[in-house]
């Protein structure tokens, strides 16, 4: 008797540990689960990020293109008339551009450069370079556009039609007339050359073309 109670002595923490053991081995299965589990639930979310990447970057590319082509058409538009206006301006100076050899003549004399005037005043004569026999004339803020005309008495003269503005040279001095206005504009303009003329016939006067009392009209026809 006293034999079998050893055994069952024996044998009982034995038994405690075989049943115990399986509690034991489950608790890191179950821990491993949790990870594998969170690692499962985690890939779901490059989808999302997928997809607002993809519309972020749509919706930012779209915007710009738009820009830019409106900048283009803008662009070619304003190009468009800027040539159409440099095709008219071409033209205009085509249909302008025939002089007579007579005129190309008249033009070879004009005085040209920086000319004082009386009153202090002073104009400058600077040859067209896109119009050769034609003449720009800047008197204060006022530009003219001037061609030669011949005329009877031989003197130089020059016109703007649009304007009104007459050039006239003479052997002794200048003067820039209106014809629209019938005003004078600048008298007494010469260049080195006119002005020792201008002191010659002081010394010795003789029959002028212009006199103190001539009327701008009548200065004007007597070079046409």
């Amino acid at each position: 008797m006293k034999a079998i109670l050893a055994a069952l002595a024996l044998a009982t923490p034995a038994l405690v540990l075989a049943q115990q053991s399986p509690s034991a081995g489950t608790t890191p299965a179950t821990t491993a689960a949790a990870p594998a589990k969170e690692s499962a639930a985690k890939p779901k979310a490059k989808p999302e990020a997928k997809h607002e990447t993809k519309h972020v970057t749509r919706h930012e590319t779209k915007r710009p293109v738009r820009h830019v082509a409106k900048k283009e058409s803008e662009s070619t538009r304003r190009q468009n008339l800027k040539s159409a206006a440099v095709n008219a301006a071409a033209g205009v100076e085509a249909a302008e551009a025939a002089l007579t050899p007579a005129e190309l003549a008249i033009a070879e004399h004009v005085y040209t450069g920086k000319l004082p005037c009386e009153l202090g005043e002073s104009v400058t004569m600077t040859p067209d370079p896109q119009s050769p026999g034609r003449f720009d004339l800047q008197f204060k803020k006022a530009r003219y556009h001037l061609s030669p005309v011949p005329t009877q008495t031989g003197a130089v003269r020059l016109e703007d039609p649009k304007s009104g503005a007459v050039w006239l040279q003479l052997p002794g001095k200048s003067m820039l007339l209106n014809e629209k206005l019938g005003q004078r504009l600048a008298d007494d303009c010469h260049n080195p050359q006119q002005a020792t003329v201008a002191e010659r016939m002081k010394e010795h006067p003789g029959p002028g073309l212009f006199g103190p009392a001539t009327s701008t009209a009548g200065a004007s026809g007597a070079t046409k």
